[in-house]
C-alpha cells in the first residue's frame, strides 16, 4: 500500500453512503457519532497521506454533525491531537468549555481524550485534517489545552505558512516516497508547534531544532511568495524576518546551498515550468525570466544554461514539441 489512499462514497449505492463514510472516518481519524441531513444520499470523498503516526487528510462532505462522547473515549482513545483546517464552508467546535465558530481559512485543534461536539455546514465543505500523537507535539500538554477549540488564522502569518504547507503536501502527495516520511512528518509537526507557540507566546518552550526547522520553512515560504520581486535578496529576506544575515545562513545551513543559490534555483524552477506551458508559448523568453526576477536577459540565459545544460529558448522548443 502506498502513502496515499483515496475513498469516495460515490462507489456504493446511495443508501450505503453515509454508513460507509462513518466507517471510513472512524478508521482514518478518531471514532465519533455522526449525523447528517444528507443521509443516506451522502456524497463525500477522503484522501489520506499516511506519514507513519502522522496523517494528513483532505475531506469534502455535505453538512454533518459530530460528537465524541465519554463512552467513545473509554472504548477507544488513540490520544491524539486533531487539527482541522477549514478550506470552504463554515463550522463550529466546542471542547473544554470553549466554543469556536470556524470560517474558511481558519484552523482549530481538538484533543481526542476529551469530549467534543461540532458541526460543519454548507452544501459541500472541504477541510484538511492533521492527526498526530500528543507526545509528538513539542509543547507541554497543559499549554496546548489552552488553545483547543479556539479559531486560529490559517491564511496569513505563521498559520498561512502552515496552511500552504498542507496544501502543497496534498497537491504533491503522489510524489512522496517512503524515505520522505520522517522529514515530512517532522516539518508538519514543527510548523504546527510554531503556529500554536506564537498564538500562546510560548515559542521558547519548543526545542531549538523545532524552532529552527519551523523558521526554515517560514523563510522558504516567504521566498516562494516573493520570487517575482527583483529586489529579493538574502539581505531583504533577513530584514523581513528581523534577523542578521549570519542568523539567516545558520537557519538555512541544512539545505546544502547558500540562501542566494536557493533563491536563484527557485526562480529558475518557476521559469522552467512556465517555458513548458503551452498557454505561455507566445510570451517571449526574456519576459518569462523577468516575471521571476531575472531582469537582464543575458543573465537569465546564462543561469538557465548553467542549471539545465540548455538555453531557455531551446528548452522551450523541445518541451513544446514533445
Amino acid at each position: 500500500m502506498g502513502l496515499v489512499s483515496e475513498f469516495s462514497t460515490a462507489a456504493v449505492p446511495a443508501r450505503e453512503r453515509f454508513a460507509l463514510w462513518t466507517e471510513l472516518a472512524g478508521q482514518s481519524h478518531v471514532r465519533n457519532w455522526l449525523r447528517s441531513e444528507s443521509s443516506p444520499d451522502f456524497h463525500a470523498s477522503l484522501r489520506v497521506l499516511d506519514l507513519g503516526d502522522v496523517r494528513v487528510s483532505t475531506l469534502t462532505y455535505p453538512s454533518v454533525e459530530i460528537t465524541r462522547t465519554p463512552k467513545l473515549i473509554r472504548q477507544d482513545d488513540p490520544e491524539v491531537y486533531q487539527v482541522n483546517v477549514l478550506m470552504s464552508g463554515c463550522g463550529r467546535v466546542s471542547q473544554g468549555g470553549r466554543e469556536a465558530v470556524l470560517r474558511a481559512g481558519e484552523l482549530v485543534v481538538v484533543d481526542s481524550s476529551r469530549p467534543f461536539e461540532g458541526g460543519f455546514d454548507g452544501e459541500l465543505s472541504s477541510m484538511t485534517v492533521v492527526q498526530l500523537p500528543r507526545t509528538r507535539l513539542p509543547l507541554p500538554g497543559d499549554v496546548v489545552q489552552r488553545v483547543t477549540a479556539t479559531p486560529i488564522a490559517a491564511d496569513h502569518g505563521m498559520g498561512g505558512v502552515f496552511g500552504r504547507w498542507l496544501a502543497d503536501l496534498d497537491a504533491r502527495a503522489d510524489e512522496c516516497a517512503f524515505d520522505d516520511i520522517p522529514a515530512l512528518a517532522s516539518v508538519t509537526i514543527d510548523l504546527l508547534a510554531a503556529v500554536l507557540g506564537r498564538r500562546l507566546a510560548v515559542e521558547d518552550q519548543m526545542t531549538p531544532e523545532s524552532r529552527k526547522q519551523a523558521l526554515r520553512v517560514e523563510v522558504c515560504d516567504f521566498i516562494d511568495r516573493h520570487l517575482s520581486d527583483p529586489s529579493l535578496t538574502p539581505a531583504t529576506v533577513a530584514a523581513a524576518h528581523r534577523m542578521s544575515l549570519r542568523q539567516l545562513h545558520q537557519v538555512f545551513d541544512s539545505r546544502g546551498m547558500t540562501i542566494a543559490a536557493w533563491i536563484r534555483s527557485r526562480r529558475l524552477e518557476r521559469c522552467r515550468r512556465d517555458l513548458t506551458d503551452p498557454g505561455l508559448r507566445r510570451r517571449p523568453v526574456y519576459a518569462i525570466g523577468a516575471r521571476w526576477g531575472f531582469i537582464e536577459p543575458a543573465h537569465f540565459s546564462r543561469a538557465f544554461r548553467a542549471a539545465y545544460g540548455i538555453s531557455p529558448r531551446d528548452y522551450r522548443e523541445a518541451a513544446l514539441n514533445r
